[in-house]
């Protein structure tokens, strides 16, 4: 017979200078939530679920998202280094981002329609399957992510740089793009633009 672990609720809370990194969080439901400076580094979060919550100043980076619910979470200033988003729970899934480092993290088949990227670094990010319809790239870097498959429909791409997105490989009807910017669509063709 196997043992109930006590489910723990934590509601309109303010967490600071919490150091989580490579520990374990079980049965953890968070809502509206503020988390300032906190270490969740290599932590096993799985199936824990925030709601309405604030990342501010916090370092996820090889954190272990299987199944974690995030919704309606906006992550400031955070560190979110190699992050499997793919594994997280796919109806608890909405996010605003700001100057924030995502670098080599995974997005693969994921739905991110309206998700608000501001003045972050998305090196190495694998964007492959998702839906990024009417979304915002405002200051992002992007070189070395990978778009195919994309659905890349109504998206702001105007103030991004270093993207290398194939028009034939994606789906981009009425997406943004700055006149500045434009080679970032050309990469295939190996023209010299100046």
């Amino acid at each position: 017979m196997s043992e109930q672990t006590e489910h723990i609720l934590h509601q309109d809370k303010t967490f600071t200078n919490i150091d989580y990194s490579e520990k374990q969080l079980l049965n953890r439901e968070f809502i509206k939530c503020d988390f300032i400076n906190c270490d969740f580094s290599k932590s096993d979060l799985r199936n824990n679920d925030f709601e309405d919550c604030h990342f501010k100043h916090c370092n996820f980076s090889m954190a272990m998202v299987d199944g974690v619910g995030f919704r309606d979470v906006t992550f400031t200033g955070c560190k979110a280094l190699g992050v499997n988003f793919t594994r997280c729970n796919k109806f608890m899934f909405s996010f605003t981002f700001v100057q924030s480092n995502l670098d080599y993290s995974n997005f693969f088949g994921t739905k991110l329609r309206k998700t608000n990227f501001t003045d972050c670094s998305l090196k190495e990010v694998d964007f492959s399957n998702v839906d990024l319809s009417e979304s915002v790239f405002k200051n992002c870097e992007l070189s070395g992510a990978t778009f195919m498959n994309t659905i890349l429909e109504k998206v702001d791409f105007r103030t991004a740089l270093n993207y290398g997105i194939d028009p034939d490989l994606n789906k981009m009807k009425k997406a943004k793009f700055s006149i500045l910017n434009l080679s970032g669509l050309l990469n295939k063709h190996k023209l010299d633009i100046e």
